[in-house]
C-alpha cells in the first residue's frame, strides 16, 4: 500500500513513517522542499496552490497531518490566521487535488482536534457530540469542511481528532517534564478541567488501524478512554517523577487560572483551563485495542 503522508518529520508523522515501515507499507512524503529524507517524496506549495495531480496517481491512501503549531506562541491575530490558514488552505488543496484523479485513493485521514468540542465541563462526548464554542472549535469545522470534495468524489474520509498527544520526544509532555520533576508544577485553575490524553503509541496505531477499517468514517476521536481532570493528571505526574521521600510528592501550590490567563492569554483558555471529557466510542467499535488505556502505565512507560 502507497501511503502518502504530510507532516511527515513533526511528533507523529516522524513515528507514523517509522510504522508504516514496519508494517509494509510504502510511505511517501508530501513536503514543501525536496531532498530532506531518502524516503520517496511529493512537493506541494499551499501558499501557491500547487499539487500536481498526476503526482498522486497511484496513491492508495492519504494521511494529512500538516498544521501550524497551535502552541507555538501567543495567539495574536496574526497566529491565529496562520493556525487557520495551514490548516484550511492545505487540507481544501489536496482534498481538491485527490477529487481530480481518475483512480483516487481510497481513503483521506485529516487530522483534526478534540478542540472541536469547546469547553464542556463534565459532559461526557462521543464522537457525534455537536460543535462547540470559541477560536479552536470554529477552527476544527472549517478543518473538517475542507475535506468536502473528497467526499463528494467518494473517497472515505476521517476527520481524527486528537487529545493531548503524550511523548517524552516533544508536545505537552516533553514542555511538563522538568517543572513536575523539580516540583514547580501543580493544577491548573481549579484542576476540575477534564484532560483528554492519548500516548503518541496510540495515535500511530489508530491511524495505521484506520487504513483498513473501512467502518472508520467521519469524525473519529483519538483518544484513550480514560480521560481524567487536571487534578488527577498532576497527581499521577508528580508519583510519576518525584521521589515519595519528598514533600513535593504529594502537594505543591496550583497555578491560578488568572496567572496562567495573564501569561498565555486566550491559549491559556483553549489549551489548559478548558474542559473536554472524550471518549472513543467509534476507535473501541471498530476493534482498536489501545496499548496503554489509563494515564499511570503510559506515564510510567513513557518516563
Amino acid at each position: 500500500m502507497k501511503v502518502l503522508v504530510s507532516g511527515a518529520s513533526g511528533l507523529v508523522g516522524s513515528e507514523l513513517i517509522h510504522e508504516l515501515k514496519r508494517k509494509g507499507y510504502q510511505p511517501i512524503r508530501l513536503v514543501r522542499r525536496k531532498g530532506l529524507t531518502s524516503d520517496p517524496e511529493i512537493t506541494w506549495d499551499i501558499k501557491a496552490g500547487q499539487l500536481d495531480p498526476k503526482a498522486l496517481e497511484g496513491i492508495d491512501a492519504v494521511i494529512h497531518l500538516a498544521g501550524e503549531n497551535i502552541a507555538g506562541g501567543r495567539w495574536t491575530d496574526e497566529r491565529k490566521q496562520k493556525i487557520v490558514q495551514s490548516r484550511v488552505q492545505g487540507t481544501k488543496l489536496l482534498a481538491e487535488t485527490l477529487a481530480k484523479l481518475e483512480h483516487p485513493p481510497k481513503v483521506f485521514i485529516c487530522a483534526s482536534a478534540i478542540g472541536f468540542y469547546g469547553n464542556r465541563g463534565d459532559e461526557v462526548l462521543n464522537d457525534v457530540s455537536a460543535k462547540g464554542q470559541g477560536f479552536l472549535a470554529d477552527t476544527c469545522k472549517q478543518w473538517e469542511d475542507a475535506c468536502q470534495p473528497a467526499r463528494d468524489k467518494g473517497i472515505r474520509v476521517v476527520n481524527s481528532r486528537f487529545g493531548i498527544i503524550l511523548s517524552p520526544k516533544g508536545g505537552a509532555l516533553k514542555a511538563m517534564y522538568w517543572p513536575f520533576k523539580l516540583g514547580l508544577a501543580g493544577d491548573l485553575g481549579n484542576g476540575k478541567q477534564y484532560m483528554s490524553w492519548i500516548a503518541l503509541d496510540d495515535v500511530v496505531g489508530a491511524l495505521a488501524h484506520m487504513l483498513t477499517h473501512e467502518d472508520l468514517q467521519g469524525p473519529v476521536n483519538v483518544v484513550a478512554p480514560h480521560p481524567v481532570t487536571n487534578h488527577q493528571f498532576t497527581d499521577v505526574m508528580r508519583k510519576v517523577l518525584i521521589c515519595p521521600m519528598l514533600p513535593m510528592h504529594y502537594w505543591t501550590p496550583p497555578a491560578p487560572a488568572f496567572a496562567v490567563k495573564a501569561l498565555l492569554g486566550e491559549m491559556a483558555d483553549a489549551l489548559l483551563l478548558s474542559s473536554q471529557r472524550v471518549q472513543p466510542v467509534a476507535l473501541l467499535g471498530s476493534g482498536y485495542e489501545f496499548r496503554y488505556p489509563d494515564l499511570k502505565p503510559a506515564l510510567e512507560n513513557m518516563l
